[in-house]
């Protein structure tokens, strides 16, 4: 029998000392043990989760939010933390890589339950003023999940995005029109050189290896044995991530990635933590299907393990679900 994790020794008002090394044990505490009311003392009111299903505004959004998730897969468990912590104004920014896993024991948006277990990678990142989590953005695999219930996850997406529809859209839609990377006839801009800093290597991977098509320089930006692994496995090295970035590009060819966060500490070697969002019109064929002409906006969150100038080992997550989703919109929507 697993012993249990002793309450914290804190006053139920009093705000977490170490939001750093506390952020793994909060999380666990709030997932694993249930605690679902060290929301209401360990983030502000106004706080933000960002999420697959939408933005959850103040603490009483974000409980709802734990309580569905919780409810779907009671048992979870975190395994396999990377934690990345940096300065932010006031406080601190972190981001959280775990594998989680339970079983499939109450009702979920994806259906009855089926009693199987179920893991997937997640990605958690927050903001943290004062002792307290303003924002949060949590970027998990829900494809792996959909596929481990051996359900159907494109009548599945077909079911979510027709019933969005019917509901009114709760978010902008990803858009219409042309995808900047550029300005007007100009060429995609480019980074200025092979960086010297760890933080200043995704932008190098979005401008150039992504927005300019600058394919051959993946291997002068990863080493040649660099583990990389994304949703569906793992990619063989540079040019296994080469190919990827084919696959994604010739299903979106006007495909833009922007950096939105990069959360590093200074020098050479560091695990870089990078937000970004991917935008593109569906207009290709490969990796999903017939060209739908649907317009797709994905986020997603890169832990980067950095030496020697070199991407040694990469975790990437963002939701495939989501994407299939998107691309089964009713047309107009």
């Amino acid at each position: 029998m697993t012993p249990r994790r002793p309450p914290p020794t804190s006053s139920p008002d009093a705000p977490a000392a170490d939001p750093g090394g506390d952020v793994v044990a909060l999380a666990r505490r709030i997932r694993e043990d249930r605690a679902l009311g060290e929301i209401y003392t360990h983030y502000v009111h106004t706080a933000i989760l960002h999420s697959a299903d939408g933005d959850h505004h103040g603490r009483e959004g974000i409980v709802r939010h734990a309580l569905r998730t919780l409810a779907a897969v009671p048992d979870v468990r975190l395994h396999g933390d990377e934690l990345v912590c940096g300065a932010a104004p006031g406080g601190m920014h972190t981001s959280h890589r775990v594998l989680v896993s339970g079983h499939h024991l109450g009702p979920a948006a994806f259906g009855p339950p089926t009693g199987r277990r179920v893991h997937w990678q997640e990605i958690t990142q927050r903001t943290v003023v004062g002792g307290r989590v303003v924002e949060e953005w949590r970027v998990h695999d829900d494809l792996a999940v959909v596929r481990q219930l051996g359900l159907d996850a494109w009548a599945l997406a077909r079911t979510a995005a027709h019933a969005e529809a019917a509901a009114g859209p709760a978010a902008p839609a990803p858009g219409v029109g042309e995808v900047v990377r550029g300005r007007g006839q100009a060429a995609p801009p480019t980074a200025p050189g092979v960086p010297t800093e760890a933080r200043d290597l995704p932008a190098v991977l979005a401008q150039d290896v992504w927005n300019a098509r600058r394919l051959d320089l993946v291997r002068t930006v990863y080493a040649p044995d660099a583990v990389v692994r994304v949703p569906g496995g793992r990619l063989g090295g540079p040019d296994g991530l080469a190919r990827h970035v084919l696959a994604w590009l010739a299903a979106f060819p006007d495909g833009a990635m922007h950096v939105d966060h990069v959360l590093a500490a200074p020098g050479p070697a560091a695990t870089v933590a990078v937000r970004w969002t991917f935008q593109g019109t569906h207009t290709g064929d490969g990796r999903y299907g017939p060209p739908t002409g649907r317009r797709v906006r994905v986020p997603g969150i890169s832990h980067l393990r950095v030496a020697a100038g070199r991407v040694q080992r990469e975790d990437t997550v963002w939701n495939d679900f989501v994407l299939l989703t998107q691309l089964c919109r009713p047309a107009g929507r």
